[in-house]
């Protein structure tokens, strides 16, 4: 009999950055018994990385902002393959959710006359993003973290769930963890159970995200009978480190370009204003005068009068007119593009405004940003696809489980903007946390089927008694070498195939490969465990993938280079998991009620080739 610890709650919430601690809020207010399950420590998020700010259209920098607007850009950013309900429900409750972070004890910066302050960032129409410099997500993280704490929630820290627990009616019942730490082994019972657990651009070796970023909770749902959907669309940042290589991929707030910074190939020409997609033009600047008139009314506090520069579009145009600049030989030094704010803002603006940014390069690469420009390049940095949940209540199409957060999908679309993330978790962690803890306040406590947890507990454990194989890291690291080479920002069907037959191999390579036999503070374990999920997330990607034929938003296909004006343009890829192989259908979406399509401008597209 395997040995292991037993826990009862009525919430358990599987993560513990933004959207997990806003969800553990929430259900704690609603008197549910809750605890937070997170595989590294609290406040230890991806979340941080969200530097530039939250969106909400509070309409403090300019009043012709609302939620209609921030609608519209929300489903234009995505390419219109956003669950318009979701984007309808996230533009409307993100100003209360901003202005009860404040009330919680969050510190944004505040304009002269003491209200929110918020800056421009790409695919937003005016000034949306509320800031704190550019360490946003951290003070979100503090802010919830703190007030989380206080609301009696218990916390399991540095403990990886690696199944969810299902009654025979097939309803979510709880989870089973072992403790990264000492390798105990824990079975919890839950009523409601929501997965929180971020995204999955570890499995790229470029990316923006630490090690915890192994597609955790997208698995689990996957593995327990969960749907996902959009997997094909992943997000590379346009401005990620480049040098040194130590460093390579850690973000740069896209808050240096919405406070003025611009983009310059090695010839030190702006290449952005040759990038703009037809979708977009006559929404920004089409020469520098007017790229620096828009600057300087920003910094002086008025209400610009001219268009943003080409900088702040999308982040899915931005990166790709990067990879072209690098794959035409006009790449810096390091094979990224320069990224200057020292020519557009003071020294003591710059220390002001990207504290953080100023900091990294000075003490990361040994740049002085107000002095030279920054190396950038596309990072993997976001995943748009995620666990299918419904609109209202963020419930999966397993009962009783959850989903919030970038692990989940449907906000975004094909691409997401810059400073939705942020806004998304608070959003839709506080609508999970309340609907799970209302679902759960009617339910009896669920037993625990010995059955299936030592079943779980001996799939955690039985890495440790393999002989001969392979180091589980050599595996991990060949695995994202590949995905950053097959599935990155550019793909085509034959490299595709190709990744999908690598990925049979690497199946084979991490059943065999060896950790050792030690629990306490054994790495490979960990990632002999992290690779199962990693290998089946990468499946589902690489799929979906091969199947859109066609290049929108976040997914970009070489062999089929632009976007379908047919079938594709309303319809998704939908993932599920069926006797261990990945399956995938398509299906319509659904289109906004009348009175929110009249708000979009779909219309407004003349060559199909220059959309993305």
């Amino acid at each position: 009999m395997v040995k292991y610890d037993s826990h009862e709650y009525d919430v358990i919430v599987i993560g513990a950055g933004g959207a997990g601690l806003r969800a553990a809020i929430e259900a704690a207010r609603q008197g549910a018994n809750t605890a937070i399950i997170c595989k590294s420590l609290l406040g230890k998020a991806h979340t941080v990385m969200a530097e530039g700010g939250a969106a909400a259209a509070l309409g403090n920098a300019d009043d012709r902002d609302g939620w209609k607007v921030h609608f519209k850009d929300t489903m234009k950013g995505g390419k219109y393959l956003n669950n318009w309900r979701m984007a309808q429900i996230h533009a409307q409750e993100a100003p209360d959710r901003i202005r009860e972070l404040e009330q919680w004890g969050a510190v944004f910066d505040r304009t002269p006359e003491g209200l929110t302050n918020q800056r421009n960032f790409g695919g937003h129409t005016y000034p949306r993003l509320a800031h704190v410099g550019d360490s946003t997500g951290l003070e979100i993280i503090r802010t919830l973290q703190e007030k989380g704490i206080h609301s009696g929630v218990d916390v399991f820290m540095e403990y990886t769930v690696r199944e969810l627990l299902k009654d025979d009616d097939g309803n979510c019942t709880g989870c089973v963890a072992y403790n990264r730490v000492d390798g105990a082994l824990h079975a919890f019972s839950s009523k409601t159970t929501i997965l929180a657990t971020g995204g999955i651009t570890r499995c790229w070796a470029v990316c923006s995200g630490s090690w915890e970023y192994t597609g955790d909770g997208h698995a689990l749902a996957l593995w327990a009978g969960a749907e996902l959907i959009d997997m094909e669309f992943v997000q590379f940042h346009p401005t990620g480190m480049v040098w040194p290589p130590s460093v390579r991929g850690i973000l740069v707030t896209e808050g240096v370009r919405g406070e003025g910074g611009v983009l310059k190939n090695s010839e030190g020409k702006r290449f952005m204003f040759d990038n703009v997609p037809d979708m977009f033009k006559g929404d920004h600047a089409e020469t520098e005068e007017e790229s620096t008139e828009w600057v300087r009314q920003v910094v002086a506090g008025e209400i610009a009068s001219v268009r943003r520069p080409p900088e702040l579009l999308t982040r899915d145009v931005v990166a790709k007119a990067i990879n072209k600049e690098v794959a035409e030989g006009r790449g810096s030094t390091h094979g990224g593009a320069y990224l200057d704010i020292a020519s557009q803002r003071s020294p003591e603006e710059i220390k002001a405004k990207l504290p953080s940014m100023h900091h990294q390069f000075k003490e990361l690469a040994g740049v002085d940003i107000t002095k030279e420009p920054m190396e950038v390049g596309p990072t993997a940095h976001y995943v748009m696809g995620g666990i299918r949940v419904d609109a209202e209540t963020q419930e999966t199409t397993i009962s009783r489980l959850y989903a919030a957060g970038e692990v989940a999908s449907g906000l975004h679309g094909a691409n997401r903007l810059g400073g939705n993330s942020l806004s998304d978790l608070i959003v839709f962690g506080k609508r999970a946390g309340e609907h799970a803890a209302k679902a759960a306040a009617s339910m009896e406590q669920p037993p625990l089927d010995s059955a299936s947890v030592e079943s779980a507990c001996k799939a955690i454990m039985e890495p440790l008694s393999r002989e001969g194989g392979e180091n589980p890291g050599i595996v991990y690291e060949s695995l994202r070498e590949m995905m950053q080479e097959k599935v990155g920002i550019i793909r085509n069907g034959p490299i595709l195939e190709e990744a999908l037959s690598d990925l049979d191999d690497f199946t084979e390579r991490s059943v065999a490969a060896s950790p050792g036999a030690a629990t306490l503070y054994n790495s490979g374990w960990h990632q002999a465990l992290d690779l199962k999920n990693m290998i089946d997330i990468s499946r589902a990607c690489t799929i979906a993938a091969l199947e859109r034929t066609e290049s929108r938003g976040g997914h970009t296909r070489e062999d089929h280079p632009v976007p379908d004006k047919g079938k594709w343009s309303h319809t998704t890829n939908v993932i599920w998991m069926e006797n261990g192989e990945v399956k995938l259908r398509q299906e319509e979406l659904p289109q906004p009620p009348a009175e929110l399509e009249r708000l979009l401008d779909r219309s407004k597209k003349s060559k199909p080739e220059e959309e993305e």
